[in-house]
């Protein structure tokens, strides 16, 4: 299962590359963390007879990849056929030496079939197939191949969701790489990260970060109630850089109701709504003109209840303190959180004072805290600064059209829906 966590003790924690020279007023630049989990299983294709093998009215004429004798395959690889007349792949059985049978599941458009988990490495494989030609004739093939040893040189990824946790309706699916994706590799990447709906919505890729994050989204936020099953299927994939993927990663998660906050530079003051109804509005100060807030949509990273901001570090003497911080809400990297600010009580809902934060009051923070979850919106606009892109989950501050342009395949208008 996937894993999203940010400090105390934990097994497999990755760090974000690179910094973000932005300012905030929390506990300063802050990297990306996370660790991920094991592979997901899927369900076989059925086979053409109940011993697994084709039928006799099956023929000749079924080319299989990989082909026959195939070695030093790796474990990422997918089952084809090709038919010399046409028609269709209808059943495939892979069968590792020993007889374990490997499940799987044929893509959508029929192009491969995908083991639903990592293949092993340094192993002999049987694949048989068949198919139905285009005058409605049996055709089958087989081929054996051996997959790769284990590979020295890996590329590290992460997936920031938890099976079985609920999170707001803006909530990304957010997927990083240590080093990043190279741009000509990234196509090959995207066809192995599978994402599935429930109820179906359609969403697309986008990258971003030089390649050392990959977001997906719908044209809109989530429906809520909606399921989230999602499997990063990188183990064994190889790069152009000589780098293969480490693990597969997957994690099934729920979309809770929708609740949304909108902030106003101009009116100071922060709209909450529940199901798309105002059920309260809140004073706020934002960032002081030196340090300003960042203007966007942006998502809750993390939620603390007491922490301690720590700017001691700062090259700036005027942005050095050291402060205990009541119910923070990440949601830049750089920075910015939503918190309790009993300090700047007075200028809430008419100056802005902050160190980039949105400041709200003690009894508000404490409010806020309770109500919301990871994955929900925080809109925020009319300040000095936009948002820049990465900074924090920022899949939703981009127009769906500017968002499609960030993937790595052709998109179909509205969207594309799962590939498996």
């Amino acid at each position: 299962m996937g894993r999203f966590a940010r400090g105390g003790a934990m097994v497999g924690v990755l760090a974000l590359v690179g910094s973000l020279a932005l300012s905030g007023c929390g506990e300063g630049r802050k990297k990306a963390e996370f660790v991920g989990g094991g592979a997901t299983a899927g369900t076989s294709a059925p086979p053409a007879s109940p011993s697994g093998e084709p039928s006799q009215a099956a023929t000749a004429g079924l080319t299989v990849s990989p082909a026959d004798g195939a070695k030093g395959r790796p474990v990422s690889t997918e089952i084809s056929a090709k038919l010399p007349d046409g028609g269709t792949v209808s059943s495939v059985t892979l069968t590792a030496d020993g007889g374990d049978r490997v499940e799987g599941r044929m893509r959508r458009d029929g192009s491969s079939w995908v083991p639903s988990a990592p293949l092993k490495y340094d192993t002999r494989y049987t694949a048989t197939v068949t198919g139905t030609g285009s005058g409605g004739e049996t055709r089958a093939g087989t081929s054996t191949f051996t997959t790769m040893a284990k590979p020295k040189s890996m590329i590290n990824s992460g997936l920031y969701l938890f099976d079985d946790k609920s999170y707001g309706v803006a909530m990304p699916v957010v997927v990083e790489f240590h080093p990043g994706i190279p741009k000509k590799d990234r196509a090959a990447v995207q066809k192995r990260m599978f994402v599935q709906t429930d109820p179906p919505q359609p969403g697309a890729w986008h990258w971003v970060y030089n390649g050392t994050q990959a977001y997906y989204r719908a044209p809109q936020y989530w429906k809520p109630g909606t399921t989230l099953d999602v499997r990063i299927a990188l183990a064994g994939i190889p790069l152009s850089n000589g780098r293969y993927g480490n693990v597969d990663r997957s994690a099934t998660a729920k979309i809770g109701r929708s609740f949304e906050m909108k902030v106003d530079n101009a009116t100071k003051k922060m709209e909450v709504l529940q199901d798309g109804r105002l059920i309260r509005t809140l004073p706020v100060s934002l960032g002081k003109k030196k340090t300003p807030s960042s203007s966007g949509t942006l998502v809750v990273m993390e939620k603390k209840e007491k922490t301690v901001f720590d700017t001691m570090d700062s090259p700036d003497p005027e942005n050095r303190y050291r402060v205990d911080i009541d119910f923070a809400q990440r949601i830049t990297w750089g920075g910015e959180y939503i918190h309790a600010a009993p300090w700047s009580e007075g200028q809430q809902g008419r100056r802005n004072v902050s160190h980039g934060c949105v400041n709200v009051s003690m009894a508000a923070g404490r409010w806020l805290f309770e109500q919301t979850r990871v994955g929900d919106p925080i809109t925020i606009k009319g300040t000095e600064r936009k948002i820049a892109p990465g900074n924090g989950w920022t899949a939703w501050s981009l127009t769906w059209s500017e968002f499609v342009k960030g993937s790595a395949l052709p998109v179909p208008p509205g969207g594309s829906g799962p590939l498996i």
